[in-house]
């Protein structure tokens, strides 16, 4: 159907709620109407995410019944018993996330599914662990993770808690598409509660969670003795954080804990920054600001759904430093492996797990201690098929997984990025350093020095719109076409195709396969053990350009850095 189409069919409709006939009567452009009804809301691996509004390319009562149809038809399909396991559901503090949680629970009902909600906003790797604690079948989380104000998003999770995986995730998909997103069966949510097919979760579940945080902790006598009174500012950056990672901080022994006020409460138009992500510097700004006046060593901030962890740390002249997602990733795997060597619980076949596009910093410093680094691809999921395989096989103990969007899981009780666990190994951390008399930033120092100076850059391109689509594939047609035959000066070496799975010997053009799934994804192995990798984002309208290098020194990696990134430029724009 064309775009012209799919608006008449909503324009004719006279019982949509009036915010949504508000919202569709302030289209006044084509342009406008286009980009809401030119193609449905992509659903793919990591759910759906977008501008909240009218139309089918947009976040709405509909496109979320329409969803959850899917999911349900996919469980109408299995076992009775499989299917009486029922849904977990949780949301943040975005707008209308409650309104959808709730929309979910309905539709799934409506099919005879019990569906577990939570009584208020919780984290994402809370709802993740959720559904191994109950035993659910799946977990479906209302959340645009980091994304401005004016979206929202949904993600489904499979019964191992990471999110669904690509079979049962394509076979949504194929339902969704059949689905009539207006003719969707939607139950009375106080009839559910009634015959037990909407239950209200909440205090009981937290407790489980917080009891596994607990565990997290690798050297209690430090905490004890100096992390009780360091100081630590937290900002939940007004979503789903703030309850959860104060109290876990507080059951693990941190009493110094200093929320930031104006973030401590949710609000979805997230009012004191402009992007609610904690890779973004001036979403620190209030806390470090904070942090100044309270003599704090370290700021932790998160996103909205809590899965997500940025930080900055004390420098010597008192100004705080941001670390990148791949710094924090390093200093914890040292702190990890450093701590459990001491105690003498560091396992022989233990294995840290990280996506292709993350920095080699960590796998240096595992390799140092004996560990094993495996590389996946980009997507938390990943991972948790790692952790699957691992308790499965017992092929090696995982001790730690982590991308460089900042995202970090400890232990495996969660299948998904989790701040609140990263949140308290990152305050024991500092705990450590502070009683060798030095800060985390000293201790970031003291990694370079001793492995080497790596630098990471990531570089996005937005291209939204009809067009977007096309653009980003053009460009990695592109990069596909030709290999370039260096960047920044230095010869490649090695390309590794993930969409072809072939590994391509620049010199000789001899062929390996690659034994990682299909994705589209391209990487280039440099002379000097540098990289870069260019894939499409799966959740927004972006292409990304990763790059990675290392140096004797900073200003190396650094000069290094500069003249790759120009060599991508001008690859771009020819």
């Amino acid at each position: 159907m064309t775009w012209q189409e799919n608006y008449q069919i909503w324009a004719d409709r006279t019982d949509l709620p009036a915010y949504l006939a508000e919202n569709l009567a302030s289209l006044t452009d084509d342009k406008q109407k286009e980009d809401a009804f030119y193609t449905p809301l992509s659903f793919g691996t990591a759910g759906m995410r977008g501008i909240l509004g009218a139309g089918i390319n947009r976040m709405n009562i509909y496109t979320v019944r329409q969803a959850t149809e899917g999911l349900a038809r996919l469980m109408d399909g299995l076992d009775d018993a499989v299917k009486d396991r029922g849904v977990a559901i949780s949301y943040d503090s975005r707008h209308f996330s409650q309104e959808f949680a709730y929309e979910a629970a309905a539709v799934l009902g409506a099919h005879g599914i019990k569906a577990y909600v939570f009584e208020s906003l919780r984290p994402t790797p809370e709802l993740s662990f959720t559904v191994r604690h109950l035993n659910a079948y799946a977990g479906i989380m209302i959340t645009a993770s980091h994304n401005p104000s004016a979206y929202n998003g949904y993600k489904i999770y499979g019964e191992d808690g990471g999110q669904m995986p690509p079979k049962e995730s394509d076979i949504i998909t194929d339902s969704i598409r059949q689905a009539d997103m207006f003719a969707v069966a939607v139950a009375d949510v106080e009839a559910l509660q009634a015959d037990g097919l909407l239950v209200v979760i909440g205090k009981e579940v937290d407790d489980a969670y917080l009891a596994e945080v607990k565990k997290i902790s690798i050297n209690q006598a430090l905490i004890d003795t100096v992390g009780k009174d360091m100081k630590l500012v937290y900002s939940p950056l007004h979503g789903a954080g703030a309850l959860i990672t104060g109290q876990a901080l507080k059951n693990a022994g941190f009493e110094q804990v200093v929320m930031v006020p104006e973030q401590a409460v949710p609000n979805g138009d997230f009012p004191t920054v402009k992007l609610p992500n904690p890779e973004d510097p001036e979403a620190l700004s209030m806390g470090i600001a904070l942090a100044k006046a309270e003599d704090a060593d370290v700021v932790i901030a998160v996103d909205p759904d809590a899965d997500r962890m940025g930080l900055a740390v004390r420098q010597p002249s008192g100004e705080y430093a941001l670390l990148t997602g791949n710094q924090i990733g390093a200093v914890l795997v040292n702190y990890i492996l450093t701590a459990k060597q001491d105690a003498g619980t560091l396992p022989t076949n233990g294995a840290i797990v990280k996506s292709i596009v993350s920095s080699e910093f960590a796998t240096t410093i595992a390799k140092d201690f004996g560990i094993e680094t495996v590389n996946v691809l980009t997507g938390f999921k990943y991972i948790a098929e790692q952790i699957q395989h691992y308790e499965d096989t017992n092929e090696h103990t995982f001790l730690f997984g982590f991308e460089e969007s900042y995202g970090y899981l400890v232990q495996s009780f969660a299948r998904d990025k989790d701040s609140v666990q990263a949140t308290v190994l990152m305050a024991e951390v500092a705990a450590y350093y502070k009683s060798l008399g030095k800060t985390v930033y000293d201790g970031v120092q003291e990694l370079f020095e001793k492995y080497g100076y790596f630098v990471e850059n990531t570089k996005s391109l937005t291209f939204a719109g009809v067009d977007g689509a096309d653009k980003i594939a053009a460009l990695m047609t592109k990069f596909r076409a030709k290999t370039p035959a260096d960047f920044g000066g230095v010869s490649v070496v090695k390309v590794e195709d993930f969409a072809t799975q072939i590994e391509i010997d620049v010199a000789t053009h001899a062929e390996s396969a690659l034994t990682l799934p299909k994705a589209n994804v391209i990487k280039y192995w440099l002379a000097d053990g540098s990289w870069v990798a260019v894939r499409p984002s799966g959740t927004e309208p972006k292409i990304k350009f990763y790059v990675g290098t290392k140096g004797a020194t900073a200003q190396a990696a650094d000069e290094e850095l500069a003249a790759i990134k120009a060599t991508i430029d001008t690859l771009i724009a020819d």
